[in-house]
């Protein structure tokens, strides 16, 4: 796509017109004044609002978006723009050199036209492609959105709840630190029905695509009298523009000045927590006056020094909703497993552990560090009942076979740190095989332990750690598990106390 210059308006030029560039290459892109008397499309001023999409991405013509272009209603945005011989991508800020690369394009007729490799995903943003954003005014959506909900919060919940609302109406930050199962998305409601009754927009983030799968049901439920949007890769609901969305991370790249109320689910998880990009678009996602709301289990070191000096404003949930204390993992020493491993054995206080869940029909996970040793493991688990399964990030039948765990089809289910968290298998008990491991950091620990004793029914669910030499993030874990279940009872969120709780 190239462009001139004509009567200070850009304007759509063959690539064989010696004048044209691309619009990387334009010194500047005039913005043309507000026509007020111009009549605007209100289906694409609804579609565009809050967004920064390319011409592809938007399924208006061309000779429409450019229409309301020059009536000052939508502006051109360079999608790779050049600073000191830099480039920049718009869309996800990369200016990392061996992030770009050049190809040549049929569209601008360039041979070397640059594009981003870090969000290619999202569509190809090049030196010749423009980000559109819509700069008329905003649809207004203020309007009464009853919270369709017959549950009752915990007194923990109620708290956050509270505190959520107050800094969603007063456009503030506000880290939600809950232990694993402490029903964080009830907390959300009261505040989400505040902000959509100020006629806020809301989006709750999260970096998983199984969470929006798990959420965004819940939500329409609650929300009946509105569409929810969902968003993530081959979403059907791409072209929604509702007032509430649920939505990867990833998915955030495409708004801008968006939101005013944003909630990150999980803001400690990857690919988010070690993704500035990621971080970035959820910032250029948010209006300049607006709520960020994060939830964590397990906030990283620098924010839990923060929430101690009283720099980070936050709320704890302690404790779970059924009142027991969560399990505090036990440490046991299992010598060197990885040779024992590759004798394709297990140590034989791990086959102890396992032996007893079968046993006593009690449904288990064992995370192991790495998909080969989990591969090379796997038949010699079969010798203890044919029923046992592995699964990690890239298995093909990943839902179907935690599916089956959910059923109880499956005894005992291997796997990687993929299932640290989102997943819920009442009466599940959890072992760590090689706990001190790398991958294994204290968030992961934590996540880990909290798929143990969610249910109610059965809260007191075994926590192992099996290992060759304890490390700081398995003690670590195991005294913030501790601390909460201290903090909780003195709070009067749980009944009763585990041995060392007030030590």
């Amino acid at each position: 796509m190239r462009f001139i210059l004509q009567e200070n308006k850009l304007k759509f030029s063959a690539p064989t017109d010696p004048d044209s560039k691309p619009i990387a290459s334009l010194p500047v892109i005039p913005q043309p004044e507000t026509n007020l008397n111009y009549s605007i499309s209100q289906d694409l001023q609804h579609f565009l609002q809050g967004r920064m999409l390319l011409h592809d991405e938007i399924p208006f013509p061309k000779e429409q978006l450019h229409e309301h272009y020059e009536n000052g209603y939508i502006h051109y945005h360079k999608g790779i723009s050049i600073e000191k011989n830099k480039p920049i991508c718009t869309r996800c800020g990369n200016s990392s050199r061996h992030q770009f690369a050049a190809f040549p394009c049929a569209r601008c007729g360039e041979k070397e036209c640059l594009y981003c490799r870090q969000c290619i995903i999202m569509g190809r943003v090049s030196s010749c492609t423009p980000l559109l954003i819509w700069t008329g005014p905003e649809v207004q959506t203020k309007e009464s959105v009853p919270l369709k909900w017959e549950g009752t919060l915990s007194q923990g919940q109620a708290h956050a709840s509270k505190k959520v609302t107050e800094a969603i109406k007063a456009n503030g930050e506000l880290l939600v630190w809950a232990v694993c199962g402490a029903g964080k998305t009830e907390v959300l409601f009261a505040g989400i029905e505040a902000a959509l009754a100020q006629g806020k927009r809301v989006c709750i983030a999260t970096p998983r695509t199984d969470v929006v799968l798990e959420l965004s049901p819940r939500l329409q439920a609650v929300f009946s009298d509105i569409k929810v949007a969902a968003l993530y890769g081959g979403s059907e609901d791409r072209n929604e523009n509702s007032i509430l969305t649920i939505s990867t991370t990833h998915q955030l790249f495409r708004f801008h000045d968006a939101f005013d109320t944003i909630i990150i689910d999980e803001v400690d998880a990857f690919p988010f927590s070690a993704d500035v990009s990621l971080q970035r678009a959820a910032q250029k996602a948010r209006k300049k006056v607006s709520s960020l709301i994060y939830l964590s289990a397990t906030p990283n070191e620098k924010w839990q020094n923060e929430c101690k000096r009283g720099t980070r404003p936050f709320v704890t949930i302690p404790g779970r909703y059924h009142r027991h204390p969560l399990p505090v993992p036990e440490q046991k020493w299992c010598g060197n497993w990885e040779k024992t491993l590759k004798r394709r054995k297990l140590p034989r206080i791990v086959e102890v552990w396992i032996t007893k869940r079968l046993a006593d029909q009690t449904p288990a996970l064992l995370f192991l560090p790495k998909i080969e040793l989990m591969e090379t493991l796997l038949p010699y688990m079969k010798a203890f009942d044919e029923r046992i399964e592995a699964v990690h990030a890239e298995d093909p039948q990943r839902k179907e076979k935690v599916q089956r765990m959910r059923k109880r089809e499956t005894p005992l289910l291997v796997t990687t740190t993929i299932l640290e968290r989102g997943v819920t298998f009442p009466g599940v008990d959890v072992a760590v095989l090689g706990a001190e491991d790398r991958i294994f950091t204290e968030s992961a620990l934590v996540q880990i332990a909290g798929r143990a004793g969610r249910s109610a029914s059965q809260p007191n669910g075994n926590i192992t750690f099996f290992h060759y030499g304890k490390t700081n993030a398995m003690n670590k874990a195991c005294r913030q598990i501790t601390s909460m279940n201290k903090e909780a009872y003195e709070k009067g969120l749980i009944d009763y106390v585990l041995p060392g709780m007030r030590n």
